[in-house]
């Protein structure tokens, strides 16, 4: 018969062998870290209610969700974002904590976008919550902990981009447009369209300063010195107090020494309408797309029943090993093995030296010879997979080839 091969639906793909023990590697050490910042795992459901996750949480576009039913016809979804399960999860089991709650997890989110972005539809994050604490030392910490982890999983050269979407509300309260108006100009921004916005602009007859504020934002985006320009655009209090938390912020990020990873970019937005005060962005070379995003979402728990302020972010590790480039990974990993070929006639000696290296910590795979299959092909296949070295048992003993 003639063989039929098995693909994976568009989006999806398989992880395995050496590129598999490279992502385990780095989630790992990324988790320790949060750990060691005294942030705890939570494991939340894979599929949860509609719900948790509908238009009025400000999560992703009930288009975009793959949804089905139980048997009592209640709507269920793959999550699609975490944030809103977590923000469930703290007001059903901390709905009388008042002190700082820190929350960390490694999950796969499920987003069912248009086959023609070309975006995995299946991704893993590893994020943290930090529930309970609205100040600005709970974003520099936040933050400080985004550039840690990215360094933890070996990238060197990065950038986070930080912003403030009270910064943009601001402006947008001055030019005085009606929610249709407002949801439209926000989708040329978040497509860097500058010459729709000013079309919108011109034909609501929007003025002055506003206006003027409104056109600026794509060029706001550098260094610390762009909020200083920025204050000079606007006499809005929403917007100068949101530069105002980010100079504060940004001095706090000098004490932790991560400043040199930090830009501003006051025209960002977020897909996401849960956000309340910073959001920020992490990019690095080799990737067409962010690999960490979050922000402050200080009224998502109150959906919930929970009032608490909170902050979070996501680490995307498929893009994070797109940065590494799987392949050319030099840093050590838990991948690392031997192997231990033996001819059933010296299965015990085998087995005996399988214990010891085992007894030590040495991962060791045994696999008895059939007489079918030459040594060689067991050697060359187990040498292209990354054994660290390969022992034959026969009537020779015990030889490394």
């Amino acid at each position: 018969m003639e063989k039929v091969l098995l693909h994976t639906p568009v989006g999806v793909r398989d992880i395995y062998s050496k590129e598999c023990a490279i992502k385990m590697t780095v989630e790992n050490k990324i988790n320790n870290l949060f750990n060691l910042y005294g942030f705890h795992n939570i494991q939340t459901p894979t599929f949860e209610f509609f719900d948790i996750f509908s238009k009025e949480r400000g999560s992703v576009a009930s288009k975009n969700m793959y949804k089905f039913f139980d048997r009592e016809g209640n709507t269920l979804v793959l999550r699609p974002d975490v944030t809103p399960s977590i923000a469930r999860l703290a007001a059903k089991y901390y709905m009388d904590v008042n002190v700082p709650i820190k929350l960390c997890y490694n999950a796969n989110t499920y987003i069912n976008n248009s086959e023609l972005q070309g975006k995995l539809k299946e991704i893993t994050q590893l994020g943290c919550e930090l529930i309970n604490d609205d100040s600005v030392e709970a974003d520099a910490e936040m933050i400080a902990l985004v550039v840690e982890s990215l360094k933890a999983a070996g990238l060197e050269e990065f950038l986070v981009e930080i912003g403030h979407v009270d910064f943009y509300n601001g402006i947008l309260q001055d030019c005085g447009l009606d929610a249709e108006t407002e949801n439209e100009i926000n989708n040329y921004i978040q497509n860097k369209n500058d010459f729709g916005v000013e079309e919108i602009l011109n034909r609501e007859g929007v003025t002055g300063e506003a206006k003027e504020a409104m056109l600026k934002l794509p060029e706001l985006f550098g260094s610390v010195e762009v909020l200083d320009k920025a204050q000079q655009l606007t006499s809005n209090k929403t917007a100068l107090d949101a530069i105002k938390r980010l100079k504060s912020l940004y001095s706090i990020l000098e004490d932790y020494g991560v400043s040199k990873y930090i830009s501003f970019d006051l025209g960002t937005s977020s897909n996401y309408g849960y956000y309340t005060g910073i959001i920020f962005k992490g990019y690095t070379y080799g990737t067409g797309d962010k690999i960490v995003a979050g922000g402050r979402y200080d009224k998502l728990l109150s959906q919930f029943g929970k009032n608490a302020a909170s902050i979070g972010f996501a680490i995307y590790m498929d893009q994070i090993m797109v940065a590494l480039n799987a392949k050319s990974y030099t840093g050590k990993t838990d991948y690392e093995y031997q192997v231990i070929i033996y001819e059933p006639a010296f299965r015990k000696s085998a087995l005996s030296l399988a214990e010891v290296l085992r007894n030590n910590g040495i991962k060791t795979e045994l696999i008895p010879k059939k007489p079918d299959i030459a040594i060689e092909e067991y050697v060359n296949f187990k040498k292209e997979d990354g054994a660290s070295k390969i022992t034959y048992v026969s009537n020779d003993g015990a030889v490394e080839l």
